[in-house]
C-alpha cells in the first residue's frame, strides 16, 4: 500500500510518542519494520522531504560497451565499409585485443544508421498452406513436404551436411 509523505510522517510521530515498544506499536499500525526504518532513516538525513516517493536511479548495465569503443567500432565501420558485421568484429576483436560480438556490432550499426535493408528477399513464408491437409492421416505428408524443403534450401545454399567415417572416430579417439 502507498502512503503519502505526510501519512509515513503521521505513522513516525505515532510510533515515537507510543508506550509500547516499537515492535509492538509497528504491529498495531501494521507497517513492516524494515519499511519504518527505511522511513526514519531517510527522516533523520532528509527531513520531511525526504519521505517523499522517489524514482529509483538507473543502474549501468554491467555489459554494456563503453561508448567509446562504440565510436572506435562505428570509426572502423565508416572506414571499411565493404565488411560485414561479422568481419567487422573478428577484425576489432583482432586489431583491438577487446571482443566484440558481431551481434553487438549490428546494434551499434544500426543504432547509427548504417544498417540498411536488403534490396531483395530471399524467402519470405506464406499465410497458409498452399495444399491444406484435411485429414488426420494426411499431417505426415505437411511435415515430409516442410523437411524436405528445407534440406533442398540447405543444399541450393551450399550447405551440405558432412559425414564422419565411422573408422576416422575410432581413429582420433586412439
Amino acid at each position: 500500500m502507498r502512503r503519502t509523505a505526510s501519512e509515513k510522517m503521521e505513522i513516525i510521530r505515532l510510533v515515537e510518542q507510543a508506550d509500547l515498544p516499537i515492535r509492538a506499536a509497528l504491529r498495531q499500525v501494521g507497517v513492516p519494520r524494515s519499511t519504518f526504518y527505511g522511513w526514519y532513516r531517510r527522516y533523520l538525513a532528509e527531513g520531511f522531504d525526504g519521505l517523499h516517493d522517489q524514482k529509483p536511479s538507473p543502474q549501468p548495465r554491467w555489459n554494456a560497451i563503453p561508448k567509446a569503443i562504440q565510436d572506435e567500432v562505428l570509426g572502423l565501420a565508416l572506414e571499411r565499409t565493404d565488411l560485414s558485421p561479422r568481419e567487422l568484429a573478428c577484425r576489432y576483436t583482432d586489431e583491438e585485443r577487446y571482443f566484440v560480438s558481431e551481434s553487438s556490432v549490428y546494434r551499434i550499426l544500426k543504432k547509427a544508421d548504417l544498417i540498411t535493408s536488403p534490396a531483395y528477399v530471399l524467402l519470405s513464408a506464406s499465410d497458409a498452406f498452399q495444399h491444406p491437409t484435411t485429414r488426420v492421416h494426411e499431417m505426415w505428408q505437411t511435415d515430409f513436404e516442410r523437411h524436405e524443403a528445407l534440406s533442398n534450401r540447405a543444399v541450393m545454399k551450399g550447405h551440405r551436411p558432412v559425414r564422419v567415417a565411422a573408422s576416422a572416430v575410432k581413429q582420433r579417439a586412439a
